[in-house]
């Protein structure tokens, strides 16, 4: 997973591309015009959004109808919260703003890159209370400081009015698990050491190798909770355990390892196998969702032969046990780094007349796995295809790979030299002679001394935005990206030649253990372009009961990444997630220009957008508060992805007086 949450690691690449945009095209692509229509109306459907992903199922689906295809263009700005987060000076370079709030205990309660968690009143923003874990600054986490909410939980035991009758439980970058008071932020001491449990990890490299940077998932009797691990440092990388613990005193239930599913068996070396997303719940069954990660290290997988136990893997476990239901690989022997990077959607579609069950999992590779709820069984065919072999000596490929036929990838998965994409034909031609110069046999491709082409690159297809799903119209929709990496083994004895060699833009790991480090750089041209030709950055809709895309449209424009404000519609890389409303609506902001978006659910039609005070990298969330709809992203930036960090927290509302 080493772009778990690493899109692009050098802004440069992306604000490069877009001056040169700039530069050679003179033409300017007009904004779509801003729907207007009627007053504001009263809510047929009340919404709450009491988990990460509106459910604890991650529909991200708010029912809420008030704002509407004919009223969005009258969206405005409620009001604004400020994390204070910017005036932590350097180390504030370091963080992601990636937080969906929930909606809990009649308060909207999120957390910031730095595991404060804060309580807001739903109408206006003011703070309720806040709670400061006193992380240390010097951690330097591998994948930034960043926390991307919060879980919440109501004991049905509990007497009325007894403290920490609800509790908030937040993961932080220093691997604990806190419980709170949802109702006023203090610690729950009678949860672990006096609120908080440590996760037992083994020995760091450095403090921040391990941290959590998901919500942990809830049912009754469980507070579950995953990890997050930097990727390629070394084969023996920490355990990717999942844990559960009792919600009320802290005490460790149980624990699955992906790597070692059976623990009778012998074990395999190596670590991580983790599950850094988003987990989902079926409360109804007990059973609790996993998307796992990648073996280490990433790219070789000389040591660690076979199919890597249930890494790579959607895997269903009894939330009371931690027993094994059902399990589901999507990747063999990954050595692409193409880990499931997003919540498993518990969705319910329609096939033959009746209603079926499924959990709808989205991949970096940009296939869509739709799977039966109760055993796993693919919904749509599902082939084992022979994939590239002749690996570098010591690997052993998996001779196969799984492929769905249905739906199609949401992006393209071969680039020749042919494809090259450039401004120019000198441009072009260079991305076509670093093309031909490299592997490129198309998805899985495997890591060469030569170099090959990764594509799509580790960001995805989709990533940790995952997908919304309305049950109505049986639509999934997902944000994904498109661009290319070129990655190459060198031999472990050069590592230090290649650190001083690589230059800012391109990032070496050692893999320490295995024969070979690894070098990564994006597919980029001279100027700076993604040698792969454009979209590279979509919203698409697909019809689950069918497996047919309805429609898919460019996501994002270089507005914010080039010194002149011009809105043209490539589509851009991009973080977060959609939100979907009974109201016929998609909000998304995500992308790299600094905007919250509202499509059309029906044909994707931009209807709205709204200028934001940093980059969207985050997931929007949809509530009702004392009759009246909102809407609200964080707005803080990304450094991973270079976008413009900063530390807000925006609500958008109709207003419904004039001096609104």
């Amino acid at each position: 997973m080493w772009t778990e949450e690493t899109v692009n690691p050098s802004r440069g690449d992306w604000r490069t591309s877009v001056m040169a945009i700039v530069a050679s095209l003179s033409i300017c692509v007009a904004c779509q015009p801003v729907a207007h229509g009627s007053s504001v109306k009263a809510l047929r459907t009340a919404s709450s959004w009491e988990s990460y992903g509106g459910d604890v199922g991650g529909q991200r689906y708010a029912p809420a109808d008030q704002i509407t295809p004919n009223n969005v263009g009258r969206l405005k700005e409620a009001w604004v919260f400020h994390t204070g987060d910017e005036a932590r000076g350097s180390v504030f370079r370091d963080t992601a703003l990636e937080v969906t709030p929930i909606l809990a205990e009649d308060s909207l309660i999120l957390c910031t890159p730095f595991d404060e968690v804060v309580a807001l009143d739903p109408g206006t923003g003011r703070p309720r209370w806040r709670f400061d874990p006193k992380v240390s600054s010097r951690l330097k986490p591998g994948n930034h400081y960043v926390c991307r909410g919060v879980a919440y939980w109501k004991d049905t035991v509990a007497k009325a009015g007894q403290p920490c009758a609800s509790r908030i439980f937040v993961g932080t970058v220093d691997s604990r698990l806190i419980a709170l008071d949802a109702r006023n932020g203090a610690l729950c001491r009678d949860f672990g050491d006096h609120g908080q449990v440590v996760l037992d990890h083994g020995p760091l490299v450095w403090p921040g190798e391990f941290q959590i940077t998901s919500p942990p998932a809830v049912t009754q009797n469980r507070v579950i909770v995953g990890s997050s691990i930097s990727d390629a440092w070394r084969v023996d990388e920490p355990s990717g355990a999942v844990r559960a613990f009792d919600p009320r005193t802290g005490k460790l239930e149980w624990s699955f390892d992906p790597l070692r599913p059976d623990p009778s068996a012998p074990p395999v070396r190596g670590g991580a196998a983790n599950v850094w997303a988003p987990m989902s719940v079926d409360e109804r069954r007990g059973v609790v969702f996993l998307p796992t990660t990648s073996p280490s290290p990433d790219f070789f997988g000389g040591r660690r032969p076979g199919r890597n136990g249930d890494s790579d893997s959607v895997v269903a476990l009894s939330a009371a046990t931690g027993k094994v239901a059902w399990r589901f690989q999507t990747i063999h022997h990954d050595v692409w780094d193409y880990d499931l990077p997003a919540q498993p959607s518990l969705v319910t579609i329609r096939r033959g007349g009746r209603d079926i069950d499924a959990v709808a999992q989205v991949t970096k590779t940009g296939f869509i796995f739709l799977l039966d709820r109760d055993t796993g069984r693919p919904l749509f065919p599902v082939i084992e295809r022979p994939v590239p072999q002749n690996a570098v000596p010591g690997e052993v490929l998996s001779p196969t790979q799984p492929i769905p036929l249905k739906p199609a990838p949401l992006v393209p998965q071969r680039l020749t030299p042919e494809m090259a994409w450039g401004l120019t034909p000198w441009d072009r031609g260079v991305c076509r002679r670093k093309i031909a110069a490299a592997r490129s046999e198309g998805l899985f491709t495997p890591p060469s001394l030569r170099g090959s082409i990764v594509y799509p690159f580790n960001g995805g297809g989709a990533n940790w935005g995952g997908a919304a799903f309305d049950p109505a119209s049986q639509l999934l929709y997902v944000n994904t990206s498109r661009a290319a990496h070129l990655v190459t083994l060198f031999p472990a004895a050069d590592l230090a030649a290649q650190q001083r060699e690589a230059g800012p833009k391109i990032e070496v790991r050692p893999q320490r253990g295995a024969p070979f480090g690894v070098r990564r750089e994006l597919l980029v041209s001279p100027l700076g372009l993604p040698c792969n030709p454009p979209p590279w950055g979509a919203l698409t809709a697909v019809d689950l009961s069918t497996g047919a895309f309805r429609w898919s449209v460019n996501l994002g424009t270089v507005r914010d990444l080039a010194p002149i404000p011009l809105p043209l519609k490539y589509g851009v890389p991009n973080l977060g997630g959609p939100a979907a409303t009974g109201g016929g609506l998609v909000f998304i902001a995500a992308a790299m220009d600094n905007y919250l978006r509202a499509f059309d659910s029906r044909d994707g039609r931009e209807l709205w957008k709204s200028r934001l005070p940093a980059g969207g990298q985050a997931t929007p969330m949809v509530y009702a508060w004392k009759g009246r709809e909102y809407v609200v992203i964080a707005a803080g930036g990304s450094a991973r992805l270079g976008a413009k960090l900063g530390d807000s927290i925006v609500a958008f509302a109709i207003p419904i007086s004039r001096r609104e």
